[in-house]
């Protein structure tokens, strides 16, 4: 296996690490030769990973997110049906970070097994169906990505209306949790914005705006790791009052 690992596991673990001296493409070709890949593997990933054109210059002269290109294109290129990105939306544009994020989705479709280590916490909630947190040396999660935010960031729904006094006297009546945010805006909690239109409608409470805020998992994330963070600012840190 030691001979062809690139068949078995593709990673991206630095992408400082191909040689600056070599050309983008002699890079790749020798890595397909000293694991037993075929040479027309290295003109498929270079066009997979829009580098096909710039293949025939040195590697010193790559941009970061250039790099990070050809290290994912290094992961690729056995074929590999387990993939281990190390911050692989490192040093994109946003054009860059656009195609990762399509990339990652389609080799999971594949059937691929695909781990992604990264602190770009809601960029990684965009692709994800699994997450994994550890701090510390600990294992801290291990759950589907939907439910791990679920289970610490309640959701609310956003509302605003023209008359914010009879929209809270209407959610009180209804014993709703709602709390008064500025320009006519509430929060409000354990509520579905179907029945939340309806009943202003039904009050002739003029809304102009409705919809579901879901939490995200930098604040699940946060949530949990209060008190497993080894380095906090005291600006994160409550405050007393």
């Amino acid at each position: 296996m030691a001979s062809s690992a690139l068949r078995h596991v593709g990673a991206l673990l630095d992408a400082q690490a191909a040689h600056g001296s070599l050309t983008v493409r002699d890079h790749l070709r020798a890595l397909a030769a000293s694991n037993r890949i075929h040479g027309s593997r290295v003109d498929e990933v270079l066009e997979e990973t829009g580098l096909a054109s710039v293949a025939g210059r040195r590697v010193k002269t790559y941009s970061l997110g250039m790099r990070q290109r050809l290290g994912i294109a290094a992961a690729l290129l056995g074929d590999p049906p387990v993939v281990l990105l190390d911050e692989p939306s490192n040093g994109l544009d946003p054009e860059g970070i656009i195609w990762i994020r399509e990339l990652l989705r389609r080799l999971a479709r594949e059937g691929r097994t695909v781990l992604v280590s990264s602190h770009l916490m809601n960029e990684t909630a965009s692709f994800a169906d699994h997450l994994v947190v550890l701090g510390r040396g600990r294992l801290l999660a291990d759950t589907p990505m939907r439910e791990f935010i679920d289970a610490r960031v309640q959701p609310c729904d956003r509302v605003r209306t023209t008359d914010g006094a009879a929209l809270g006297a209407l959610l009180t009546e209804h014993g709703y949790e709602a709390a008064e945010m500025a320009e006519g805006r509430w929060s409000v909690r354990h509520a579905r914005v179907e029945d939340i239109g309806r009943m202003a409608s039904a009050a002739g409470i003029p809304i102009l705006e409705l919809s579901t805020e879901e939490g995200t998992l930098e604040q699940a994330y946060l949530d949990l790791t209060a008190a497993e963070a080894e380095f906090t600012s005291t600006s994160m840190q409550p405050q007393e009052v």
